[in-house]
Formats: structure tokens, sequence, C-alpha cells
């Protein structure tokens, strides 16, 4: 740039319009360079963006749960913006029914050391288990009570997923997994809380890759780590419905497992009831005998059941005002029409229960002819 000023102008000194000159060619050369370098550097990480948004979440989520004054490293940031505001979650232990030993027993194990450790500050054993496990039948109610336990027990709660733990450049994702258990140590008392854990710490192999294998052996060693202070509060807690493909490691460390099994038919109308607690039921409706019809269905069929009945309702409001628009305009009717209020519909049936029982029944023999090994189908 300075080759384009006169000769004798690098003799003397620059005049004011020489300076402004080569101050706004600078400018304009140093603004192009910076946007190059950015575009080059966007190019050669896609994600740059996804993380600057998860940054800022990070940063939203921290202010909304009221916690100040803890300093955060980049990759800690990164595993904050999977944090669980305690104001969103909408389940506790009323919002889950038929599983009262479970919650009794959480709550004995999991959430006294967390609300009652002023009583045994200096004890080795009086804290919360390292690791817990729930495992069962999907459509069960693992997620919920995993949510209710760190509402009642008023922890931080990561929802940690396995796509924040992977990255494109090596090494990043030992070092997000490290931020996992730093960060948790800072929030304490936390709960990290891994859903389908099988997808993530499953059985290891030779097949594994090196960077997969890396994340799961450094994630067991900080996992481990945790126990070399007493006063740690902080809890890895997953969910399975397959256990058998977790790694016995990740097993070991989750000395506290639980069965969430499929509901008997006691639990089954405990589920019933709450399901439809605020429902317009008919008076004549047995619930007790849609719980011995439903062997074998979980929480999540028996919604779904429930939800059916109640549409049920609907359709049959619906195609009266149908019948009543035809018959107006035919010139049968004399009132005006009315528009669909749900004030109006009827109550909930027994037959439209069955209805829904049916309907749930053939859903499931469907999927079960779908899912059907290719030897049991007969061949022409």
């Amino acid at each position: 740039m300075l080759n384009d000023l006169p000769r004798e102008a690098l003799l003397r000194p620059l005049t004011r319009t020489e300076v402004v000159s080569l101050l706004l060619r600078l400018t304009i050369f140093g603004a192009a360079t910076y946007y190059s370098i950015k575009w080059v550097l966007e190019a050669m990480d896609p994600t740059a963006k996804q993380k600057s948004q998860a940054k800022k979440r990070a940063e939203q989520l921290m202010k909304r749960i009221g916690v100040e004054g803890v300093k955060l490293t980049e990759y800690e940031m990164n595993i904050a913006s999977q944090l669980v505001d305690p104001n969103t979650m909408k389940v506790s232990w009323r919002d889950i029914a038929g599983l009262d030993e479970i919650i009794n027993e959480l709550q004995d194990t999991v959430i006294l050391p967390f609300q009652k450790r002023h009583l045994l500050a200096g004890s080795k054993l009086f804290q919360p288990p390292k690791g817990v496990l729930l495992f069962g039948p999907p459509g069960c109610g693992k997620t919920m009570i995993a949510k209710a336990t760190a509402k009642a027990s008023g922890c931080k709660f990561i929802n940690l997923q396995a796509s924040t733990l992977t990255d494109m450049w090596y090494g990043e994702s030992q070092k997000l997994t490290a931020a996992v258990f730093s960060l948790a140590v800072k929030l304490q008392p936390c709960i990290i809380f891994i859903d389908e854990i099988e997808s993530f710490l499953r059985n290891r192999s030779s097949l594994d890759h090196e960077a997969t294998a890396m994340m799961k052996a450094q994630f067991m060693s900080l996992w481990d780590g945790l126990e070399t202070s007493s006063a740690t509060q902080v809890m890895v807690m997953g969910a399975t419905n397959r256990p058998q493909d977790v790694d016995p490691a990740i097993l070991r460390r989750m000395p506290t497992t639980f069965h969430v099994a499929l509901p008997d038919t006691k639990q089954r109308y405990a589920i019933l009831q709450l399901i439809l607690a605020e429902e317009n039921l008919s008076s004549t409706i047995n619930l007790k005998d849609i719980a011995e019809k439903t062997e074998g269905y979980s929480g999540s069929d028996l919604r779904e059941l429930c939800r059916d009945a109640a549409m049920y309702r609907v359709r049959d409001y619906v195609r009266k005002e149908q019948m009543r628009q035809i018959a107006h305009q035919l010139g049968e009717v004399q009132e005006k029409e009315t528009p669909v209020d749900e004030d109006r519909l009827r109550p909930i049936t027994q037959l439209d229960l069955l209805f829904g029982l049916d309907k749930m029944r053939e859903s499931k023999r469907g999927t079960a002819n779908e899912l059907r090994p290719v030897s049991d189908v007969p061949l022409d």
C-alpha cells in the first residue's frame, strides 16, 4: 500500500489526507482479511454456529436456575446447555401411579442423602449412590421417575445426550466428557441423567471406534474419580430397556438398581384412575374391569387407550353436528347452528374404553405380525 504513495511522500511527513487514505485502505484490507479468516474457520468447523447457540442457551439456563459466580470453561458451557430448568419439570411423585415401592426406596436411598447431608457431614457412608440404574420394559415410567427424583431432591439435573459428547476433532470428545463431571462438581448436588444408556455405554468390543472407546474409558475413569472426596454430591442415573447391552464395568458403577416392570392389575387400576382423574366419566364406568383386561400393557399403552376412548365422544358429537346441519339445510330443523363446545360432550363410557381396548389390541397384533421373524412367515 505504501507503494501507491508518491515517491517524495516517503521522504517527508505524510499529509492528513494521505494518512486518512492509508488508514482507510488498511481498514478495508483488515476487514476483508478478518471475514476471510472467519469464513475459513466456519468452513473447517461446521458445528461452530451450533456451539455458539449452545453457549447462549447455557448462559440463559444458568441465570434461570440461579447459578451465579461460577466460572465455566468453553467445554463446560456446551454441557451446561443440557441443564434442565426445575421450573419446567412438571413431573412429581403424584404423577406416577402404581410404583409406590420404588418411590419409597428412591426417597430413602437417593433423596435423603441429598437433602439431609448436614446431619452427618463428616460421614463417608451417608451419601447418595454414585450410580442408579432404572431398567425395565419401555413405557413403564423410567424417565418420569428420574425427573421426579431430581425435582424432589432439589438437585441440578443434566439431561446428557450422547450427541453432545461427539465432535469431529480428535480429542475434543474426551474434553467434553471431562467437562461433564467438572461441571457437575461445580453445580453439586447434581444428577447426570442418561436415557437409553445402552446406546452410549454399551458393551465394549474390538470393533468400537478408537474415539468412542477412549470416550467410554475416560467416562468410567472420571466417574470413579468422584469417590476421592466424601463431600461430592454427584450421581449418575441411567435408564434402559436393554440392561444386557450395558457394559459390565458400567453396571458395577451403578450399585443401586430398580426394576420398573410392567404393572400388575392393581397397578393398572391405579394408573387408569390417575389418567382419568380430571375427565368427565360416566357413573357406570368400571375401571377394574378394564384393568383386568389389559394384562401385559404398560403405562404408556394405558394412556393411549384412554386417549382413544376420549376421542370417541368427540367423534360422536361432530357427527351429530353434521347431521343437524344437514337437517337444517333441508328445512327439517329450525334451530340455529351451535358451535362445537367441549362442555357439551357426553361423558366417557365403558363402551368407549372397550372400543379403545379393541383398537389397542389390533395395533399390538399388527405390530407383532410385522416384527415376526422371516423364518416364521409361511412360504409359497
